[in-house]
C-alpha cells in the first residue's frame, strides 16, 4: 500500500509541475492583458515538437535550452500578429481568436510530424530508477520537479529584480497608470506573452520526455492549468503555484481510493474554494473587471 501512495505521490507531484509550469505562464497573459489564451497548451505542443526535431542534432540538453526560446519567439509573432488587436475589445474576441488559434497550432503540429504518437528520447543516465525500493521513481522525474523549481524560482526572480519584471507587476495591478508613467505597453505585453509561452514550451519538453508526443497532448493540460489559477486565485503568481500543486496532488491521492473520481475531484475543489473563498486562495477582487 505504502507504495501505491508513493506511486501515485510522486505522479500528482509531477502532473502538478506541469499544472504549474502551464498554468504560470496563463495566469502572466490573463493577468496583464485580460486574455484568456486557450491556445496556450498548444504552444506545450509546440515546444514539445521543437525539441523532438531539435534532438538528433543538438541532443536533448540543447533542445532543453532551445526549444523553449523558440516556443517564446513563436509566441513573440503570433502575439505581433494577432493578439494584439484585440486587447482594447471585448474578452469575447480574444476567446475566439484564441480558440481557434489551438486548432490552427494543433493542426501545423499534425502537418509537419503526423498524427501518432511520437517518442522524445532522453539520457540513459534519467531513465533509470533511483532506487531498486521505488523503482518507480526515476531520475527524470527527480529531474523534471528540479527544473520546475529552477524556472519557477527564476521567474520570481525576474519579475522582483529585473526592471521589465517589475513593470510587469505593476501592469496586472494598475496598467493605465504604468502607461501614464511612459512605460510601453504594448512591448511589455509582447514581453510577458513571450515568458508564458516559454513557461509552455519549456513544460511542453518536460512532458514529452514523460508522456511522449501528440498533437493533442496540451488538451489534457489546459483545462487544470485554467482550474489552478482559479483555485490559487486571479491575479497571484503565488496562489496559481498552490493551485496547481494542490490539484496534480488530490488528484493522484484520489486514483488510490477512488480511480473513478481522479478527474473529478480537481472540479470539486475549485467548486469549494469558489463557494468559500470567490477570489480563490490568494487571489485579489476585481482582477477581471
Amino acid at each position: 500500500m505504502f507504495q501505491v501512495v508513493m506511486f501515485n505521490l510522486t505522479n500528482g507531484l509531477i502532473v502538478g509541475a506541469f499544472y504549474v509550469l502551464m498554468a504560470l505562464g496563463l495566469s502572466m497573459i490573463i493577468n496583464l492583458s485580460n486574455v484568456v489564451n486557450f491556445a496556450h497548451g498548444n504552444f506545450l505542443a509546440l515546444g514539445g515538437y521543437f525539441a523532438f526535431m531539435l534532438t538528433p542534432y543538438v541532443g536533448f540538453w540543447g533542445a532543453l535550452l532551445i526549444s523553449p526560446l523558440l516556443t517564446a519567439v513563436v509566441g513573440y509573432a503570433i502575439e505581433q500578429i494577432l493578439i494584439k488587436h484585440v486587447y482594447a475589445r471585448n474578452h469575447i474576441y480574444s476567446l475566439l481568436l484564441t480558440f481557434g488559434l489551438g486548432f490552427i497550432l494543433q493542426d501545423v503540429c499534425r502537418f509537419f510530424w503526423g498524427p501518432s504518437p511520437l517518442p522524445l528520447g532522453i539520457p540513459d543516465s534519467l531513465s533509470t530508477p533511483i532506487t531498486a525500493d521505488l523503482f518507480f521513481i526515476t531520475w527524470y522525474r527527480v529531474f523534471m520537479v528540479a527544473v520546475v523549481i529552477v524556472a519557477v524560482t527564476g521567474l520570481f526572480a525576474f519579475l522582483r529584480y529585473t526592471r521589465v519584471g517589475m513593470r510587469i507587476r505593476a501592469g496586472t495591478l494598475d496598467l493605465d497608470t504604468v502607461s501614464a508613467l511612459g512605460v510601453n505597453v504594448a512591448a511589455l505585453r509582447s514581453y510577458n506573452f513571450a515568458v508564458g509561452s516559454y513557461l509552455a514550451g519549456l513544460a511542453g519538453v518536460l512532458a514529452a520526455g514523460q508522456i511522449g508526443l501528440n498533437p493533442n497532448m496540451g488538451d489534457d493540460l489546459i483545462m487544470p492549468s485554467f482550474i489552478a489559477i482559479i483555485v490559487g486565485g486571479v491575479g497571484s503568481l503565488t496562489g496559481t503555484l498552490l493551485g496547481g500543486l494542490l490539484i496534480g496532488v488530490a488528484a493522484a491521492l484520489t486514483t488510490v481510493f477512488y480511480p473513478a473520481a481522479s478527474e473529478a475531484v480537481i472540479y470539486v475543489i475549485m467548486a469549494v474554494v469558489l463557494l468559500l473563498r470567490p477570489r480563490g486562495l490568494l487571489g485579489e477582487e476585481g482582477m477581471l473587471s
